[in-house]
């Protein structure tokens, strides 16, 4: 027994992904997609339900139980497992960007892809109506004054400034696993930018089962699912830059957490206003112009980090 946990403490990081994937592919393929594929058959949006959505969610969790999983079986503990933060004090400016950066970067990059898109703009909110009246009409009632729709939208978009809070469990279940564990065993033997352009791939092939469905970048478009799956792992390559930055930082993934719940808070939310949108262009962060802001910040990121000297071998 102890040879073989040797031998796995030996390859931590290629344990810890197999058991990730596993468990999460496996969970989503016999819960998810049984309720899914029908829909997609049907030329329905196979994400389209309350309980798929909230099977997709539960997935967030295992990359956390990935992390239980492969310290036990390497005998690791849990001495080291980048959550508490240290020197509060002095990093607490780095739990600040988390919360905040994500939404100062999805409005930058909302608000450069409407000056370019001349006509995209509605303030009226058309999607959030749109959706507001399919949902009332799906349960049978009446439609609402454009002004309570307003409203609702409005109080809607308010929440995002507590999204970080709002998302917090889920986004520590992928955190904890991609910053607090995958990313500082990476670094123990690879340089900085190896590790912050192969996690972020692994990253984003990690969501591929639920890219297939339509996550984030929707079916319509040539090339589903490989354009969907690799424009993934450039949103996940940026957007690892920036949390890694943090959580290096602050010697903590809390700070990512913080950001990974607002990202997920906030993302959509440019979305709302436009009349022509682009999962690939904007004004979502997923596309090209909506995530410019976060394309800057993540080259930054990681030049930040290489000059530091973390682990630039």
């Amino acid at each position: 027994m102890a040879a073989i946990r040797k031998k796995l403490a030996s390859h931590r990081v290629a344990v810890y992904c197999v058991v990730t994937f596993v468990l999460t592919w496996g969970f989503w393929f016999a819960v998810v997609y049984p309720q899914a594929l029908p829909a997609l058959m049907a030329g329905d949006n196979p994400l389209g339900s309350l309980e798929v959505m909230l099977a997709v969610g539960a997935g967030m969790f295992f990359p956390a139980i990935g992390v239980v999983v492969t310290r036990l079986l390497t005998g690791e503990g849990f001495r080291n497992a980048w959550i508490k933060p240290k020197r509060f004090k002095g990093t607490g400016k780095y739990y600040l960007i988390g919360w905040f950066g994500p939404m100062i970067l999805v409005a930058l990059g909302g608000a450069l892809y409407f000056l370019v898109t001349p006509g995209s703009f509605d303030p009226s909110m058309p999607l959030f109506k749109e959706t507001v009246e399919a949902q009332l009409a799906a349960a049978g009632q009446s439609a609402l004054p454009d002004s309570e729709i307003a409203v609702m939208a409005y109080a809607q978009l308010a929440l995002i400034l507590i999204a970080p809070a709002l998302n917090v469990f889920t986004c520590f279940g992928e955190e904890w696993g991609w910053r607090g564990y995958l990313l500082p065993h990476m670094l123990e033997k690879r340089s900085v930018t190896f590790t912050i352009v192969v996690s972020g791939i692994i990253w984003g092939l990690w969501h591929a089962p639920i890219t297939v469905l339509g996550h984030n970048y929707g079916l319509a478009y040539p090339g589903w699912p490989v354009l969907g799956i690799a424009a993934m792992c450039c949103f996940t390559m940026v957007m690892g830059s920036f949390f890694s930055w943090l959580t290096l930082r602050a010697k903590s993934c809390l700070p990512a957490v913080f950001a990974h719940g607002a990202l997920n808070g906030c993302g959509n939310a440019p979305t709302l206003f436009a009349v022509i949108s682009n999962p690939f262009i904007g004004p979502a962060p997923t596309g090209v112009i909506g995530g410019i802001g976060f394309i800057v910040v993540g080259v930054a990121c990681l030049v930040s980090l290489k000059r530091s000297g973390k682990s630039e071998n």
